[in-house]
């Protein structure tokens, strides 16, 4: 199962807002749901799934193993228990959510750790998150290229991630934007508010169109059901190249992920 382009994020919802927001984006046809260990909020989103009428199987569920349990012999353990709480006996993908910091933990000791979850079938698909070019080339080294289903990374409109992106797009790497919208400071960018209006659509439709038309899938989210329901139709938004271009001129470095154990970026 390949991932769907269009998800829903979940990062910084806690409690009845993360059951909420899951439930009204099953509802409204969302169908890939991303969370994390690190979220806190696992229970809810599995308690959001398991009350919908949606049948697992079509759903795509994402969580990412956090910094703590990327020993090799805590690594499967902790997505074990990732699995308790979201009530489910796999997730569709599986992901490391941050290199170990200072390298603590090398790529090449959690990467097959990763494998094995997938091969013991408590993941369809494993990949990775916030990896730079290198940890990436260490990535292909320890488990293949073909193993690594996404990088998902911080993209937007002030934060385009080129040397990153086309590393992936020379290595057939698939990226998965996270903070697509930029926390909704995409809403008052003026470029984004002109080609709005031109298409008659708002300024996070357009950000998040320009995202999928470069082959990244996008995760938004909101707790606002109208929201929800307005960042879907960015999938039948169609830029032109003036405006692809256009867009690729906000580009000013602004990266809003940026832990104190962050890796040096690209």
């Amino acid at each position: 199962m390949s991932i769907p382009a269009f998800g829903l994020g979940t990062y910084r919802l806690q409690g009845q807002q993360v059951i909420d927001s899951v439930s009204n984006g099953l509802a409204l046809g969302y169908r890939h749901i991303d969370t994390a260990q690190i979220y806190g909020n696992e229970a809810e989103v599995g308690q959001a799934i398991a009350a919908s009428s949606v049948p697992r199987s079509e759903l795509f569920v994402t969580t990412k193993i956090w910094i703590d349990h990327l020993g090799a012999d805590q690594l499967i353990p902790s997505l074990k228990e990732s699995l308790q709480k979201l009530r489910m006996d796999r997730v569709n993908l599986a992901l490391i959510h941050w290199p170990s910091p200072d390298d603590r933990h090398a790529v090449a000791e959690y990467m097959p750790a990763l494998l094995e979850a997938r091969q013991q079938g408590l993941t369809d698909q494993i990949g990775v998150s916030n990896f730079t070019i290198s940890h990436l080339q260490q990535a292909i080294a320890a488990v293949g290229r073909d193993a690594i289903a996404t990088n998902q990374v911080e993209i937007h409109p002030f934060l385009q991630n080129r040397k990153l992106a086309d590393f992936a797009s020379a290595n057939g790497l698939h990226l998965t934007a996270y903070m697509p919208l930029a926390y909704g400071k995409v809403v008052d960018e003026p470029l984004l508010q002109q080609i709005a209006a031109r298409h008659n659509a708002t300024p996070a439709q357009v950000a998040l169109a320009w995202l999928l038309q470069r082959g990244f899938a996008v995760i938004p989210s909101s707790t606002r059901r109208e929201n929800l329901q307005a960042n879907l139709a960015a999938q039948t938004l169609q830029l032109s190249d003036a405006d692809m271009a256009a867009i690729a001129t906000l580009e000013r470095n602004e990266r809003l992920a940026n832990p104190d154990f962050a890796p040096a970026w690209d």
